[in-house]
């Protein structure tokens, strides 16, 4: 069953500079210099990302959709799952080395990167999916009402409650808003892959 999440029903791992709702959804201001990252390759420890969250469960899937209206090296957007502290997984399209790519940030621990450019995606509308079943977190992602794309499969086996929903970071600047249209949950993927 499909469920459109209320923007009240989430709360913020970290408070954005700015948030407004209106008739076209949810407008998010970040704060310069938020992020989410583990160690890896960098060394250090970010976990100022803007994540807003509510309950994720087991064989069920969460998304999100936005408008890509990035500007500046890692402006980001997408679906952030959180088991704890040091595991967790965004997922969606960030811009880096001057390009929006699609991709996500696995940790468990430390911090995996993955990206892939997605030319022609500035300005429309994109959705990001994060599917719970079994032992693994399936992500994919379009654009407007294009086919999915498979994005990750990721491990997601946890002992106590995992949360989930939209987020947004500006590692690098002030003044990026995200305009979220969309957050709702639903069944889970039926399989991995198309036919299977």
């Amino acid at each position: 069953m499909t469920h459109t999440v209320p923007w009240t029903d989430g709360s913020w791992s970290n408070r954005p500079v700015a948030v407004a709702t209106d008739a076209d959804g949810l407008h998010v201001t970040a704060r310069e210099g938020s992020d989410a990252w583990r160690l890896t390759s960098y060394g250090f420890v970010h976990s100022s990302e803007h994540a807003l969250l509510t309950a994720f469960e087991p064989e069920s899937a969460v998304e999100v959709r936005f408008r890509l209206d990035f500007a500046e090296q890692f402006d980001q957007a997408g679906i952030f799952v959180r088991v704890g502290d040091e595991s967790w997984v965004k997922a969606g399209v960030e811009v880096s080395d001057g390009e929006e790519s699609l991709g996500a940030v696995v940790t468990r621990g430390s911090s995996d990167w993955s990206l892939s450019p997605v030319p022609g995606w500035a300005g429309r509308l994109v959705t990001v999916r994060g599917s719970w079943s079994g032992n693994a977190l399936t992500v994919r992602a379009r654009v407007d009402d294009e086919p999915w794309r498979l994005v990750r499969v990721a491990p997601l086996m946890a002992d106590g409650p995992v949360t989930a929903g939209p987020y947004c970071c500006a590692p690098s600047r002030s003044g990026l808003t995200v305009h979220f249209t969309s957050w709702r949950t639903t069944p889970p993927d039926d399989h991995l892959h198309p036919g299977g």
